[in-house]
């Protein structure tokens, strides 16, 4: 199993990104830091125990330090993780800042559980491509593994038709609404018509992070709520 440390300082999205890990083939979540500080003592430990964390999962945007920091940080562990970056900034200079501080892969928010699992799934097949130990590998070996991270597969994209900001704020109205939403409530709430928030609440549960509950009221059709899936 590859261990992974998921480092974001806001609690719902980072049990929002374990639920995605736990649900992925192969990896296995470790743990959640929400500061720079957190994340290294993390690391260390781990590695000082025997049980060396192999992916972080790294916001850049942490309260007490940059990400990219803590990145080029974690280089000096041994084993050393690798990071992926997981982000909303989209300059070139900050890319090219990630590469440089030894971030893998980069992710941008708002994002789909499609594209979280490409990307972790692409890393995967990275690991496997290199031949385990710590004997001499071949050209072929590297290439394969460097073309893994490398695809230009286009899963990672939002869905044909579904808005990645439209997503984004119908599931931050969902995780913090404790009794869930009806697709009117979200209607009403993030300014769509019913319908669009329909589909939307049955894309976040078709991925998992919702679910469904039937409410039966006073005669009639019952409705369906929509309830956070949090971890415990």
């Amino acid at each position: 199993m590859i261990r992974v440390l998921i480092v974001e300082d806001e609690p719902l999205i980072a049990e929002a990104h374990r639920a995605y890990v736990d649900r992925i083939t192969g990896f296995t979540p470790i743990g959640i830091a929400h500061t720079g500080r957190d994340a290294m003592r993390a690391a260390a430990d781990a590695a000082a125990e025997g049980e060396p964390i192999d992916l972080v999962l790294m916001d850049i945007g942490l309260p007490d330090a940059s990400g990219l920091d803590v990145a080029a940080a974690l280089t000096g562990l041994a084993p050393r993780p690798d990071v992926i970056a997981i982000t909303s900034a989209r300059d070139l200079a900050m890319v090219r800042t990630a590469v440089s501080h030894g971030v893998i892969l980069y992710l941008l928010k708002p994002f789909t559980f499609a594209a979280f699992r490409d990307k972790l799934e692409r890393y995967r097949e990275f690991r496997t491509a290199l031949p385990a130990g710590e004997t001499a590998i071949s050209q072929q070996d590297i290439d394969r593994a460097l073309g893994a991270l490398r695809t230009s597969d286009q899963r990672a994209a939002a869905p044909k038709g579904v808005a990645p900001q439209t997503l984004d704020e119908i599931s931050r109205a969902v995780r913090a609404a404790p009794d869930g939403m009806t697709a009117a409530d979200t209607a009403t709430s993030v300014g769509v018509s019913r319908i669009t928030a329909w589909r939307y609440l049955e894309k976040l549960a078709e991925d998992g992070l919702v679910t469904r509950r039937s409410d039966y009221g006073r005669a009639g059709r019952p409705k369906t709520r929509y309830l956070w899936r949090v971890r415990s």
